[in-house]
């Protein structure tokens, strides 16, 4: 019998320490939340219009190594490209190419040309590489941004980069200005 007075007494006590309770009326409720979580947007991936789009007038002669080159858009003045090597525009940004393919370096250009004209950029450093690993002495991506930068819409000109900034192995772009900053042009 001490058994059942001991339960008892530990019953009392319990009921005691938790105090007053009201009973459940129903067992059947849900503790699943009635809202479901607002869903997670899928990322989208970013578009980049391809402005390479310029046909070419002029046929562009392959380079080699430790060849430089240089363009200017039509209506532009002569002394733009002195400007240029001097400095007088500023560097605004800087890409690296090195060690990329022909199509990655393509899309790499495209879109940082694209961040560049969003952000006001005026002259910026586009590093390809002298391309002394390449076959027959051929630089692969010198090459190809030769031809690019001259097919791209917001290219006014451009020009290999004195040696202190990476000789034949970067370019400097000047590039025009977007709507929003037209009125800050100084060409």
């Amino acid at each position: 019998m001490t058994d059942k007075s001991e339960k008892k007494q530990d019953s009392d006590l319990f009921l005691e320490a938790i105090g007053k309770v009201t009973p459940i009326k129903s067992d059947k409720r849900s503790v699943v939340p009635t809202q479901k979580p607002k869903p997670y947007p899928k990322k989208k991936t970013t578009q980049f219009a391809d402005k390479l789009t310029l046909a070419q007038s002029e046929p562009v002669n392959a380079l080699y190594a430790e060849d430089t080159f240089s363009y200017t858009a039509s209506g532009l003045q002569k002394n733009v490209l002195k400007k240029m090597r001097r400095g007088h525009y500023g560097l605004d940004a800087e890409l690296d190419l090195h060690s990329l393919t022909s199509a990655e370096a393509k899309r790499e250009l495209v879109k940082f040309l694209h961040y560049c004209e969003q952000d006001g950029c005026r002259c910026v450093r586009i590093i390809h590489g002298k391309g002394y690993r390449s076959e027959n002495n051929l630089p692969v991506l010198k090459n190809d941004l030769n031809i690019w930068l001259r097919q791209h819409q917001g290219v006014q000109a451009f020009c290999s980069t004195a040696q202190k900034d990476g000789g034949a192995g970067a370019v400097f772009v000047l590039l025009r200005l977007s709507g929003k900053y037209a009125d800050q042009d100084d060409t």
